[in-house]
């Protein structure tokens, strides 16, 4: 199994950027892993993307050296499963809301005895035409991330009790299914930042790694400056941003 690049860095207190993308295009992903995000992250949840897109995508991302991680639509052991069986090296699980479901996403996300995924000569195994299944085992227990998605207010009151459980990688605040959750919908507003801010700072003090998105560089730099060392961003949104700032340019 490949090693987990942005999981070592983690582990040696870097930080690592990385993109979401939700269409369904290995080719896209190609041209954003060479930007040099250090992970992309194949949206499964918000975009229409099947299994074998999702594989040709995770392909791509290893053309580049980008760690590929894959959004499932939620805490689903045949999402997970199937995540990680095409090569997904973690899995991002939203609305995870109790320590119980941060403990189930753990065990569906690792090999016994540190779960109960289920065990086949799959892709990430290399068809076990290699090691040993035995051997693949241990490696994709070790390399393989665990990121739960802290995106509702009860969620946020049980963030203590969650950050006690063994196993999950990152604890990443998803801003806008919060303010939904808050009943501020998309909005951006003192009350929901403080929410937000607040809870990173807790991440970051019980010396978790604390996740969330931005595109805005000035917030993406206060974020870093907080302590968090998991940066996700939208890689579309800045082609769209370029895009229109050209367009307008020209036609002023």
């Amino acid at each position: 199994m490949r090693t987990n690049q942005i999981k070592a860095k983690l582990e040696r207190g870097e930080a690592v950027i990385g993109s979401f993308l939700y269409v369904p295009s290995a080719r896209l992903t190609e041209i954003v892993g060479l930007c040099g995000f250090d992970f992309i992250v194949i949206d499964q949840e918000h975009g229409p993307i099947g299994t074998e897109s999702a594989e040709e995508m995770v392909r791509a991302c290893e053309l580049t050296e980008c760690t590929p991680l894959i959004r499932v639509g939620g805490l689903h052991s045949h999402s997970v499963l199937q995540a990680l069986d095409i090569g997904g090296m973690g899995v991002h699980i939203p609305s995870v809301n109790t320590p119980d479901q941060a403990r189930e996403a753990v065990l569906l996300s690792k090999y016994a005895p540190e779960g109960h995924r289920g065990l086949a000569g799959v892709r990430a195994a290399q068809y076990g035409l290699r090691d040993s299944l035995r051997d693949y085992c241990l490696q994709a227990n070790q390399h393989t991330m665990v990121i739960i998605h802290i995106e509702e207010m009860e969620a946020v009151s049980n963030l203590e009790a969650m950050l006690a459980v063994e196993g999950v990688d990152v604890y990443y605040l998803g801003p806008t299914d919060l303010s939904n959750s808050m009943g501020r919908p998309g909005s951006n507003d003192p009350e929901v930042r403080k929410v937000v801010e607040e809870a990173l700072r807790r991440i970051v003090r019980a010396g978790k790694v604390a996740g969330i998105i931005t595109n805005d560089l000035e917030a993406a730099r206060n974020y870093l400056d907080m302590g968090v060392r998991y940066l996700a961003s939208h890689a579309m949104g800045f082609m769209a941003t370029a895009s229109k700032s050209f367009l307008r340019a020209l036609k002023d």
